[in-house]
């Protein structure tokens, strides 16, 4: 239930990254157009989806391996700061160095987290 939570939470921030791009898209019907502006509302959102699922299933399988609820807590409240970090720096300002910063890096903490813990758990089974 703790993935569900913030599976959840993701899901509505994605929703408000969507929105942004469709926004977008009364400028530019397909593609970014040459717009260096609906090229950063796309690549924002973009990432979150080539990131955020693989997050969401290791902990899935994490939580029904048994991981410990702060674990999951922690994996799932960083991922959601940093989504909302990178996401914030790419679609709702046009120069926010440390959201793309710390947003990328707290993603990429977890995916480390949530794998290592995954390695670990089928090891140990």
């Amino acid at each position: 239930m703790i993935t569900l939570l913030y599976a959840g939470l993701l899901g509505l921030w994605f929703l408000i990254l969507s929105l942004r791009v469709i926004k977008g898209r009364s400028k530019v019907a397909l593609g970014d157009g040459g717009d260096p502006a609906m090229l950063r509302l796309m690549r924002g959102h973009a990432n979150f989806a080539e990131y955020t699922p693989l997050i969401l299933v290791l902990m899935a399988l994490l939580e029904t391996e048994g991981l410990g609820a702060i674990w999951l807590h922690l994996l799932g409240g960083g991922l959601l700061l940093g989504r909302l970090l990178h996401g914030y720096a790419f679609l709702f300002s046009e120069h926010f160095p440390p959201g793309r910063f710390w947003g990328t890096v707290l993603t990429l903490l977890c995916l480390l987290g949530a794998s290592g813990a995954g390695i670990g758990l089928a090891l140990l089974a």
